[in-house]
């Protein structure tokens, strides 16, 4: 089983240690965060290294996976996906055993589909990008990259997100919509 480095320890870490747990095929190595957060774990992984130290874990570590969180702003989990590539780090995808993601969509690097998310046809999801909890991503949508689509959201046919965008919880995009880059919509919106 090869082993992967989590970069950041928070909330959002949890869910991802744990759809990485349930789809078994890594171990996880430990988590690489802030110095004040050095020697604390996170549901028994330890913190053993800082984000500024990247090159010197992907020596020793081939994969690693951003697990920040991304609400307002997705500009930390774009430079630390930037740094892990850069370092060398190769950003697997991680899909919940208990999420579908059609075998006709396309996912693309340091994706996370969390549990019970669906992935229709003919999708396809940009690097870096968290499809959280029960999230449903509808037929033929383009998904860009380091967007967060949240628990509950509602992507319907045909729909475009642009890179970095936030789609809140149980938020949901009309057909055809065009949500621009960087754009945050709140949890519960209807996007027409």
């Amino acid at each position: 089983m090869n082993s992967i480095v989590l970069i950041g320890a928070g909330g959002h870490c949890k869910s991802v240690i744990d759809v990485i747990e349930e789809e078994g095929r890594f171990k996880i190595a430990g988590i690489l965060d802030k110095p004040k957060l050095l020697g604390t774990k996170t549901l028994g992984y330890s913190v053993f290294g800082i984000d500024d130290d990247m090159s010197k874990f992907a020596k020793k570590y081939k994969y690693a996976l951003i697990t920040v969180g991304q609400i307002k702003s997705p500009s930390l989990r774009i430079k630390l996906y930037n740094l892990a590539v850069k370092s060398g780090f190769i950003l697997p995808t991680i899909i919940s055993p208990n999420a579908y993601v059609s075998k006709h969509s396309s996912i693309g690097n340091g994706v996370v589909v969390m549990h019970n998310a669906i992935v229709n046809a003919n999708t396809s999801i940009g690097n870096n990008c968290i499809i959280n909890s029960k999230a449903l991503i509808e037929h033929d949508c383009e998904i860009s990259d380091h967007c967060h689509i949240s628990t509950n959201a509602t992507v319907n046919g045909g729909a475009i997100i642009g890179s970095g965008s936030f789609i809140g919880s149980n938020a949901t995009t009309k057909e055809l919509a065009l949500i621009k880059d960087n754009s945050f919509i709140k949890a519960g919106s209807l996007i027409k």
